[in-house]
């Protein structure tokens, strides 16, 4: 039922099924009728599963979790772009109203080689893991909470650091790259932490450890088309890769000493 102001779209889905990675897959075409446009993506496919669990059938499998844009595990294809037609959006948070009655919608995980399908619309994102544990992080004993003031941060230092650390590794940017490219992914956290002081100890083998963990998951190289910055949704710029590429050069340099 369509709420306050709201109306009713009839839809065809044209889903991806797939049982698991060593599965060829296949769309498999659904009727979604009385979709409210207040509904938001993932509760018009909540309502989708609703009916084919009570008719007997499988449901659609994808993954979620906060459903408020923060987490970014709402990672579809949605008609051909990644999280949807709506730019700085996620996909938990692309509202129906956005479609028309009638239209047909192609819905497709992630892909890359880097990212197996595990099931339908669910992708193993675990080697964007793998590259944070090989350097993104700050390995330092805290002990108390220090004074606010004790460790000055300047303003365009830390609107840089906190720019970057906006990411939160849906995957986007590999989706939508020609070359399923990491680099936004990878210099969003390398510029994070290095443009802060917590993060200069182990700024050096920092860039060696996550530029090669990135290469060797399979991930392709940046051609700098941009696509990535424009399907992030949080708008992390590709000023970061030009910072990640400057990083290793450095770190490069130094560990030949």
């Amino acid at each position: 039922m369509a709420g306050a102001g709201g109306k009713n779209l009839n839809l065809k889905l044209k889903v991806w099924k797939q049982k698991g990675p060593n599965d060829s897959g296949h769309f498999l075409n659904y009727d979604a009728n009385g979709i409210s446009t207040d509904m938001s993506f993932l509760e018009m496919l909540d309502v989708m599963n609703e009916d084919l669990i009570s008719n007997g059938q499988e449901p659609i499998e994808f993954d979620h979790d906060c459903r408020e844009g923060i987490c970014g595990t709402c990672s579809l294809v949605i008609n051909g772009e990644p999280h949807g037609p709506d730019k700085g959006t996620t996909t938990c948070q692309l509202h129906m109203r956005r479609f028309k009655d009638g239209d047909t919608i192609a819905i497709e995980p992630f892909r890359a080689k880097a990212f197996p399908v595990i099931r339908d619309l669910i992708v193993d994102r675990s080697a964007f893991d793998r590259i944070i544990e090989a350097g993104g992080y700050i390995s330092t004993n805290t002990g108390n909470a220090v004074d606010a003031n004790a460790m000055p941060i300047g303003k365009a230092e830390a609107d840089e650091a906190f720019n970057s650390a906006a990411c939160i590794g849906c995957g986007a940017c590999v989706a939508a790259c020609k070359n399923a490219s990491a680099s936004l992914f990878t210099s969003a956290k390398l510029s994070h932490l290095a443009a802060i002081p917590q993060g200069q100890a182990e700024r050096i083998s920092r860039a060696n450890s996550m530029v090669a963990q990135m290469d060797s998951e399979a991930f392709g190289a940046c051609t700098n088309t941009g696509a990535c910055e424009a399907a992030c949704p949080k708008e992390i710029s590709i000023e970061n890769i030009a910072v990640m590429n400057r990083e290793f050069a450095i770190s490069s340099l130094k560990s030949r000493k």
